[in-house]
């Protein structure tokens, strides 16, 4: 029995940015799932069946570091990437220190963010959920 692919959700504001996203994920061999804010991945039915999650810090609403909190103090403990067009070194030490896996600034290497969805499904499968 073959294990289903791992899902990797993106939620990010900028249109462009998530399908660019979607592209680069889907072309590794995950499947992707997107969300323009984290109030709209939070009423999906993907939350529980997410692997990974890369999350925009800045967007309208609820951050990314603020999604990240909320799913931790569901119970949530998806790995998460946070990135970010306005780099901040206190968010980014927060950031870590609550958990998340990466923190890139825009624009990244899509090697840089690959090594970081490959470390977030490994430590998911070394009981990081």
């Amino acid at each position: 029995m073959r294990r289903a692919k791992p899902l990797i959700s993106i939620v990010d504001d900028d249109k462009s940015m998530r399908e660019a996203l979607e592209g680069l994920i889907k072309s590794v061999g995950y499947r992707v799932e997107a969300a323009a804010s984290a109030e709209e991945f939070l009423r999906s039915r993907h939350v529980r069946r997410t692997s990974g999650l890369i999350a925009d810090v800045q967007m309208p609403g609820m951050t990314g570091l603020g999604l990240h909190r909320h799913l931790s103090v569901l119970g949530k403990l998806i790995p998460t990437v946070l990135i970010t067009a306005y780099p901040d070194d206190s968010v980014r030490e927060r950031a870590l220190a609550a958990g998340v896996i990466g923190y890139l600034s825009k624009p990244f290497e899509e090697d840089d963010l690959l090594a970081c969805i490959r470390s977030a499904l490994t430590h998911d499968r070394s009981g990081g959920r």
